[in-house]
């Protein structure tokens, strides 16, 4: 058994991909296009495959906890690059490097003829080490780095396509919105840094319930409850939950491989990560536990309803990809962290798989992401088809695919759940199966049977020209580097749930980890007590609420886009009202764009006028510049050049001076004689 692991092959894991991406950023042009796709995507497969190594090690025992190399000491406050490798980073080094290499993979076909080949080979590799050095940290300097460079690096690929204005807006959204989760989130590390004098985990940990005993100065605010509350809105941003939530969809503007690596193991799974990270501090306040439960269920429902009603393959999974964030979150606010980080994992590979599957679908249809335009693609793309539909079975929750495991393991956590909140959480959870299955089965129906609507929507755009200029025609199965990556994410999509539900829930593999306190929160005691084995989850599955309204979903989509197509029109002129509202997305972005930016520009205008102009430029600069003028003036009329005027200046002075040091007495003596 090995105590501990080797620093060297940790620090190759993370940079590796660093490595790859500076030599293809700073000499792409010079190399050549195969030689960056080739470099950057074998560094990160040799990422994988240490990072497979080191899982490994973990499961037999391994941990490592140490300083790598001491940047600078403020105080007696270490700022220093670490790693703590423990069950939960080696997971999520794995989940992360191993979609990255599917998606590095897909993408030597899938941007083949992109003008920036090379940029975008850069930018993913990169992506890959900002996500690696957040998972592997063990201190919230290093944490926040990563934090803020997946958040970076996001920006450079939502907006990779620069010239299209849509790409500028969105990734500008995206940044700006991160901005406002970090600014808790950079608050919350501050209070824990000024009050526990340590950025490193294991110190702040250790002083935890002395901070559960503090309050807020000049408020009766729990310390901790401030703090984790912070944190979570960091962790609100970056993992886009109400109601900062409304970067997301837009975000895909970018090319469809960063879709995948944004929405599946990385940039939006940070926020889950850090939670259950910080489970020492988040199980000694509730208040901020079911603040944690009530924004996760609202988003896993409120975002679920508006897949249904998304045109855009794309869209459409961008909110599955939401709601799914928000049942993770419920899971978190519910102490069930292991199954939050096992939704994670299932999550990021049928998520992977049903984007790079629409990338694929994009292709075929010659760039036209519109799914009214589409139907029965199962006959001209045949591995997309199947792998697609193994991930929309994954992520219905259909038993014996790797999402029911997951996804029933948080409904069972929250119904075991007593704190506030737990109640709207479970019903949010339950109700959401049904709208994930209408949405899910919606765009596979739309897109894989049913008429085919692809001749008559490229007739209809320009005798066969779609809006890129690409040729329409008829669809095709995408080459062998598209569709390698769609099979090597359909095999654990289908099975990975039923073979790892055991081990990482109810084994050791979190132990040292995460924390939970069981006493308070019994969420994971009593579905341990509940757990016979995955076959007997599985065949229980059948008699339970949640599988019944998945196939209620399956049901209602089957009749409403394959047996009577006007269901869909009669339904929407019926809840008119309901149907406007979800059409302009609860009118978050008209409030954002009117409301807050309006606010915003009061604010900043004020500050402009009152502040800069007024204060700064007026008073302090022009102000100054204006009483030294003055001063100048009432000097200048004293310096003549004539001598007779500074000799009764003088003069003057002396009198002066006299009657003011002279005492009065000898004074009016002298004035008498």
């Amino acid at each position: 058994m090995q105590a501990t692991l080797n620093p060297t092959l940790l620090l190759v894991i993370a940079l590796a991909p660093l490595v790859s991406s500076i030599i293809v950023g700073l000499f792409g042009r010079t190399i050549g296009r195969s030689a960056s796709h080739w470099l950057t995507t074998l560094s990160v497969g040799l990422s994988f495959v240490l990072s497979l190594v080191v899982l490994n090690d973990v499961i037999h025992g391994a941990r490592f906890n140490a300083t790598i190399y001491d940047w600078m000491m403020v105080g007696k406050l270490h700022m220093e690059i670490g790693f703590m490798i423990d069950g939960l980073s080696a997971l999520m080094m794995t989940v992360v490097t191993f979609v990255s290499f599917m998606v590095h993979i897909y993408t030597i076909g899938y941007m083949a003829d992109d003008d920036g080949y090379q940029r975008f080979f850069s930018y993913i590799s990169l992506f890959t080490f900002s996500m690696l050095m957040l998972v592997m940290s063990n201190n919230m300097l290093q944490l926040f780095f990563g934090w803020e460079a997946v958040g970076l690096v996001s920006y450079l690929l939502i907006g990779f396509w620069f010239t299209k204005p849509t790409a500028v807006f969105a990734n500008m959204k995206a940044f700006i919105v991160n901005r406002v989760g970090d600014f808790g989130f950079i608050l919350g590390i501050g209070l824990l840094a000024a009050y526990t004098g340590s950025l490193n985990y294991t110190e702040i940990f250790a002083k935890g319930p002395e901070l559960a005993l503090l309050h807020l100065p000049g408020t009766d605010w729990m310390l901790i409850t401030v703090a984790c509350i912070a944190l979570f809105i960091g962790a609100m941003g970056k993992s886009a939950q109400f109601p900062l939530h409304v970067w997301l969809p837009d975000s895909m503007e970018g090319p469809t491989p960063i879709s995948a690596l944004i929405h599946a193991a990385t940039m939006v799974t940070a926020g889950i990560f850090m939670v259950a990270r910080m489970s020492p501090l988040f199980e000694l306040s509730n208040t901020a536990l079911s603040f944690i439960l009530v924004i996760g269920a609202i988003t896993a429902l409120f975002m679920g309803f508006l897949g249904v009603i998304q045109n855009d393959i794309k869209r459409v999974i961008a909110y599955s990809t939401l709601s799914q964030l928000g049942y993770m979150t419920v899971a978190l606010g519910a102490s069930a962290y292991s199954v939050a980080i096992f939704h994670l994992m299932t999550h990021a590979f049928f998520k992977a798989l049903l984007f790079l599957g629409a990338g694929s679908v994009i292709l075929g249809m010659h760039h036209d992401q519109d799914i009214r335009h589409m139907g029965g693609l199962r006959k001209y793309m045949p591995i997309t088809w199947i792998t697609f539909l193994i991930g929309t079975l994954a992520l219905t929750g259909t038993p014996f695919f790797a999402g029911f495991y997951s996804k029933d393991s948080i409904i069972e956590a929250v119904h075991a759940s007593d704190l506030p909140g737990s109640g709207f959480a479970y019903f949010a959870v339950v109700a959401s199966v049904f709208v994930t299955a209408l949405y899910s089965f919606r765009l596979y129906f739309l897109v894989f049977h049913g008429k085919e609507r692809f001749r008559e929507a490229h007739h209809e755009h320009g005798h066969g020209h779609d809006a890129h200029g690409h040729h329409g025609g008829e669809p095709h199965e995408s080459p062998w580097v598209v569709t390698f990556p769609l099979i090597m994410l359909a095999i654990p999509s289908a099975v990975a749930g039923y073979f790892l539900i055991q081990p990482l829930l109810y084994g050791h593999f979190f132990q040292g980890a995460i924390y939970v306190n069981a006493a308070a929160h019994p969420a994971m005691t009593d579905l341990a007590e509940h757990f016979h084995g995955a076959l007997a989850m599985t065949l229980h599955g059948f008699t339970t609420l949640p599988l019944w309204l998945a196939i209620a979903g399956f049901a209602t989509a089957y009749y409403a886009y394959m047996v009577n197509l006007n269901f869909p029109r009669t339904v929407q002129r019926a809840l008119g009202p309901i149907y406007t509202l979800l059409d302009h997305n609860y009118y978050f972005d008209w409030f954002n764009e009117h409301v807050l930016s309006a606010a915003a520009r009061l604010l900043g205008t004020g500050l402009w006028k009152g502040g800069d102009v007024g204060l700064i430029d007026g008073l302090l600069v022009n102000g100054t510049a204006r009483v030294v003028g003055w001063s100048a003036r009432l000097v200048r009329l004293v310096q003549t050049g004539y001598i007779y005027y500074y000799a009764l200046a003088m003069i003057a002075g002396v009198v002066v001076f006299m009657g003011y040091f002279v005492p009065g007495k000898l004074l009016s003596g002298w004035f008498i004689r």
